[in-house]
């Protein structure tokens, strides 16, 4: 088993929290309240920008061509998710210019970028693995909901996003040293802050 894969199957308890939640389950159904959908829209937008300079990080701390050309990649497909909310934005009427990050957004962003700027690359994989896996599982189990957050579950459903996630997982079995406790603790860290920013979202949401 690769070491992606085992950290996959290591957190699935976090998975299924996530795949559970109020927030989630109600994408699926259609039942999630728009105002609460828009204001993770907004929060997203916000972490997605930190995501991507993530990649950025990564592609200069990578040692040879194969990291590079990877994760340029990878930061295209990140472009491709922002023009997805972009567009729930200019239907919706959110202004993404002015988001005002929620406590959870900014400790997730805080943790990937501290993590990217320290270099190790091997920690960068397992710090943005999480969020690329979980989304491609959640897209997949989700696939054929309801219509009302379509556009939202084809994008995570679709066989690009999961080779995108393919991808990450192939850098972090390259880059990652198996005997590191240090890879597993990280990509914990950032499968448990996924689920916060879906309980987060939620609730100031509904507030």
């Amino acid at each position: 088993m690769s070491l992606a894969a085992a950290l996959w199957r290591a957190n699935a308890d976090l998975a299924s929290a996530a795949r559970n939640h109020p927030f989630v389950t109600g994408l699926g159904d259609g039942s999630l309240p728009r105002e609460v959908f828009a204001g993770y829209v907004a929060q997203d937008a916000f972490f997605l920008e930190s995501f991507a300079r993530g990649y950025a990080l990564a592609i200069a701390h990578s040692p040879d061509r194969r990291g590079l050309d990877a994760f340029a990649g990878l930061l295209a497909g990140v472009r491709d998710e922002l023009r997805l909310h972009d567009g729930y934005a200019g239907r919706w009427g959110i202004d993404l210019g002015s988001v005002e990050p929620l406590p959870a957004t900014l400790a997730y962003t805080d943790f990937l970028l501290a993590t990217a700027a320290l270099g190790d690359l091997g920690h960068t994989c397992a710090a943005l693995t999480p969020c690329m896996r979980l989304y491609a599982y959640l897209g997949q189990s989700l696939a054929g909901g309801d219509e009302r957050y379509a556009d939202w579950i084809r994008t995570y459903a679709d066989p690009g996003f999961e080779e995108l996630a393919v991808t990450l997982e192939g850098l972090l079995d390259a880059y990652a040293a198996v005997d590191d406790a240090r890879t597993g603790v990280v990509y914990r860290r950032a499968m448990g802050l996924e689920v916060a920013f879906f309980e987060a979202a939620y609730q100031h949401g509904r507030s």
